[in-house]
């Protein structure tokens, strides 16, 4: 499994979503997961939305997913701070 193809699942189970994927392995994933399909969702059901895009792979080939989700306002203010 590589970043691409995660990103690939991810994209085509949330709509107007941005993705962007790493790993060192091809087993241990970070993943930063940016959709204003998240308003108004805790972080628990912003990552069922992502892990429901990957369905069984997960604990298989994909061992370890980080995740950090946010709406395009979040990343928004989060980045417009950090800058």
């Amino acid at each position: 499994m590589s970043p691409n193809e995660i990103s690939s699942l991810i994209n085509k189970g949330i709509d107007n979503v941005n993705v962007n994927v790493r790993s060192e392995d091809n087993t241990h994933f970070e993943a930063v997961v940016i959709t204003d399909n998240f308003e108004g969702k805790s972080l628990i059901k912003r990552h069922q939305m992502v892990y429901g895009c990957l369905g069984k792979l997960m604990g298989n080939e994909i061992h370890a997913l980080s995740l950090k989700t946010y709406t395009d306002k979040e990343w928004q203010l989060m980045n417009s701070s950090n800058g």
